[in-house]
Parts: C-alpha cells; structure tokens; sequence
C-alpha cells in the first residue's frame, strides 16, 4: 500500500470520526436520546427500531458508528500492509481502535445512565480526543519516512490548550441547557447564562491567541502555517459569532447543531496547524538546533 493511499484513509477515518459527533448531537437535539432504552439492543430483545421518529434518530446513529469502526480497523490494517512499516503510524491507529472501544462503552453507559449530563459531556469529549488522534495520523501520514521532526513551537502549545479549554466550557452549556435528549432528563443545576458567560470568555481568549499567531505568521515563509492559521481565525470568528446567535435567538436546535460542527472543524484546524509547527522542510547541512529554532518561530 502507498503512503498516499493510507493517507486518504485516515483522512476517511477522520471524516467518519467527526461526522459520528454532529449525528449524536442530531440525537440529543432532537430529543432522540432514549429512543432507544436498551443497549445493544434498541429495546429489550429487538434489535432494530421501531419505525418512528426517535427510535429510528438514535438507531440510525448507532448504525454510523459501524461505519466509524470500519474506517477505523482499514486504518490499522493500512498501517501493517505499509511498506516500510511506519511504527508512528501504527500507534495511532491502534490507539484510535482502543478509544473507539472506549466509547462504544461510554455510550452504553450513556443508555444505562438515561443520558445522564456528566457521561454525556465524557462521551462527547472523548470523541474529541478519537478526532484528535486521527488528525495526527493524516498528518503524520502526509510526511514521508524519514521527515524530519522538531518540537512543537511554544505558541501551538497554547493554541491547544486554549482549544481544550473551549471544548471543557462547551458541555457545561451543553449540561444545564434545555437540549437534553429527553424532556425528562435532569439538568445541571447552573445558571445558563454564567456558563454561557464562562463559555465566551474562553472563545475569546482562543480568538485573541489566534488572532496574535495569525500576525506573528503572516511572513513566515511557509505558506502551509500562512494558510493554516488565517483560516483558523476565520473559522473561530464565525464560530464565536454563531455562539451569540444562538443564545440571544433562544438556542434552537439547528444552530446549536451547527455550532457542534463548528466546533469539530476548529478543533481540527487548531490541530492541524500545531502540528504543521513541528514540519521541517530545511535543505540538508543544516544543523538540528537551527531546525528547532526555525519550527519554533
């Protein structure tokens, strides 16, 4: 197999892994949650759904997830048929099956729990790092062999900690709003509006740190990092603007499911371009601590 080949793959697997996010958040928005009460199973001893709207949400999103899978397992096994086997790469592609495992596991909790918000939130969450973990796969895999590699630079370090802060903040919201999954289910006993505060003001501080990197790398001389990081703080901008339209709207579900999207698509952008911070591309006879320094600045 081609590492070209592989890394349409994983880019495959990453599509599949971040499309599984906005369909449970179709689930959960349209009050599909316990569509279906029983795990594997929709109800106890049937299999397949009823043929009404919520049991079909919520089977029809469990379906996807053995399309998650099989993207998953073509992964790993593209990462043995490699030749030359590429170590990196089948770390990571093992670790994306053990948290897909991971989470076939929180979602039965999820059922068992009547969506209880804190596994709900864990669940999404971890969904967030399988997406992660496949980012770095179709990055790695767009590297040959023998690239080499530096450290992060200091500022991809807070970029990525300002985005994990984001995602933490997010299904505070996502736990004391009205989009449970059921209209039966127990909130989190916050004030919206504090956490929508709280919320904002780590989308603001991701905007401004983007906002800084996206003028520090305006003359880099690679134009993978010029690129990157305009169309992060492109994305961030109208995402954080999405995030006000939808709560001075009343939070209808159709922009909260957009807002889910976007989210997944920031986090991706965020990943890409810190790692693209550890790509040295330097003509040969230059010395390692030159390469770190230029990946670093």
């Amino acid at each position: 197999m081609s590492l070209g080949l592989y890394r349409t793959i994983c880019i495959v697997a990453l599509c599949a892994l971040s499309g599984i996010i906005v369909t449970g958040a179709a689930v959960r928005l349209t009050g599909s949650g316990l569509g279906c009460s029983d795990w594997p199973t929709c109800e106890e001893g049937q299999f397949f759904a009823a043929l009404e709207f919520e049991p079909m949400v919520e089977f029809i999103n469990r379906l996807i997830t053995g399309i998650v899978s099989v993207a998953v397992m073509a992964a790993v096994a593209g990462s043995l048929l490699l030749r030359p086997r590429r170590r990196d790469l089948t770390r990571w592609s093992l670790a994306l099956v053990a948290g897909v495992a991971v989470q076939a596991i929180i979602g039965a909790f999820v059922t068992k729990t009547e969506l209880a918000y804190s596994v709900v939130a864990v669940h999404f969450l971890a969904s967030m790092v399988l997406v992660w973990a496949a980012t770095v796969l179709v990055e790695r895999a767009g590297r040959p062999a023998d690239a080499v590699v530096g450290a992060w630079a200091p500022w991809a370090k807070w970029l990525v900690l300002a985005g994990s802060a984001v995602l933490l903040t997010g299904p505070v919201i996502t736990s004391a709003g009205p989009h449970a999954g059921d209209e039966d289910v127990k909130r989190l006993p916050l004030d919206l509006a504090w956490v929508a505060r709280l919320h904002s003001t780590t989308v603001w501080i991701l905007c401004a740190l983007v906002a800084w990197i996206a003028w520090t790398l305006r003359r880099h001389p690679d134009a993978r990092l010029r690129r990157g990081s305009s169309d992060l703080l492109a994305a961030v901008v109208l995402q954080g603007g999405l995030g006000y339209l939808q709560y001075f709207t009343g939070v209808p579900a159709l922009l909260v499911g957009l807002h889910v999207a976007g989210a997944t698509l920031v986090w991706i952008l965020a990943l890409r371009l810190a790692l693209a911070s550890t790509r040295i591309d330097e003509p040969s006879g230059t010395s390692e601590k030159d390469l770190t320094l230029e990946a670093t600045t």
